[in-house]
């Protein structure tokens, strides 16, 4: 697929900037997956208000992302972002912080109501809040005329129902939920999820914080379709019972968010659920496949997660700039060659056919039909679902 006329340079620019930054072989035999411990800090406009976009002016913008979501090297380098502040003169600060959807909203859900700067220009979030923000006021529509790649979104996730049209959200990245365990400790292996209620699995087992993604995959063991509109409270219910049973016992090590990887890594945890890409990532730390992942027969779930503009964000201009750079199929096959999850953007595939051709055979990144018929996406849930799952889920596991 031939680049975009007013990217024709990308690739010079990557290459440039790649020479500077350590291999992924390097970073696989590094340290790892380390979380920055920046934290989001609010802060008032120049003049007062949030609105005001100075993005002429100040050629610069935070994103806040989670860890282990973008092309970085052990020295925090990552040479997409190089390459952008070449082509666009902008720099970015880039705030790995965002350790769950629910937290990270109530760190800024005051700045926000009140129109506000949060402390980031661009935020990624999972659709599901995205669906929030957007439905609070909360993010900024988006001016189409500055992000011209926008033309390259893949069908599959251009129109969910809470932003038909994407005019207030894009795509970053999506991926598979699904079972996860240590192929080298536990043998055994996994088929259904009933089976990490196993007796020798006590005590090791990780569920994620994000509801959606634990309860998701509960309700598909227990025969719910996770799309569609036919249940409720009663379903969500009777699953959360068996992630009730399972946390009082001990059974469950805990309820993590991204620092679950951490507990998979070091051996404390042999098996739970668990995001595709974090799974190849560790495999490419380890050099070899420590650790195996399935989407079992029950199915599993499939997710996305979007960039946002928040309210209050004063250099929009230059976010947009940065949404459409990300959008050029060499840039966003970089950006997945590191991080493994599934692009929104369309070309990317067929470059890393000629440029990664390994990478394009993986399943869980370019997913083929096959694949997404063994996947379920969580449906957009009522105000009142919403409120009624969440408050269950937080009064079993503490967490959102």
């Amino acid at each position: 697929m031939k680049l975009p006329a007013q990217h024709s340079a990308i690739p010079q620019l990557m290459l440039q900037a790649k020479q500077s930054q350590l291999s992924r072989r390097q970073l696989i035999q590094g340290a790892g997956l380390g979380v920055s411990a920046l934290a989001l800090a609010a802060c008032a406009g120049p003049d007062g208000s949030g609105t005001r976009d100075i993005s002429e002016s100040d050629k610069s913008l935070i994103w806040a992302s989670w860890p282990s979501y973008l092309d970085e090297d052990l020295s925090g380098q990552s040479a997409t972002l190089k390459a952008f502040k070449e082509a666009s003169g902008i720099s970015v600060e880039y705030r790995e912080i965002i350790k769950d959807n629910v937290g990270f909203y109530l760190t800024m859900k005051d700045q926000l109501a009140l129109d506000k700067p949060t402390g980031a220009d661009l935020i990624v979030v999972s659709d599901w809040m995205a669906a929030r923000l957007i439905r609070f006021g909360y993010a900024q529509k988006l001016d189409s005329e500055n992000i011209p790649n926008k033309a390259n979104l893949t069908e599959r996730p251009a129109s969910p129902d809470f932003d038909p049209n994407r005019d207030y959200s894009l795509p970053w990245q999506s991926g598979f939920i699904g079972l996860a365990w240590n192929a080298e400790e536990y043998p055994n292996g996994l088929e259904a999820v009933d089976q990490l209620w196993s007796d020798d699995l006590t005590g090791k087992v990780v569920v994620l914080a994000e509801m959606r993604h634990t309860m998701g995959m509960l309700l598909l063991a227990q025969g719910v379709d996770i799309s569609a509109e036919n249940w409720g409270i009663e379903e969500f219910n009777t699953a959360s019972a068996v992630l009730e049973e399972r946390l009082t016992s001990k059974h469950i090590l805990g309820v993590f968010g991204s620092d679950y990887i951490a507990k998979l890594k070091s051996g404390e945890a042999l098996a739970g659920f668990a995001r595709a890409g974090d799974i190849a990532v560790l495999n490419a730390q380890a050099g070899y496949e420590k650790f195996t992942f399935l989407l079992p027969g029950s199915r599993g779930t499939f997710f996305t997660d979007s960039l946002v503009i928040p309210a209050g964000a004063q250099h929009k201009t230059n976010a947009e700039e940065l949404m459409n750079f990300y959008y050029d199929p060499a840039i966003a096959t970089e950006v997945v060659e590191w991080i493994r999850c599934v692009s929104p953007v369309d070309g990317a595939r067929e470059y890393a056919i000629e440029n990664y051709p390994t990478l394009a055979e993986n399943p869980f990144t370019f997913p083929d039909e096959a694949a997404m018929s063994r996947a379920s996406v969580f449906r957009t849930l009522s105000t009142t679902d919403d409120q009624a799952f969440n408050a269950e889920f937080r009064r079993i596991t503490g967490k959102g």
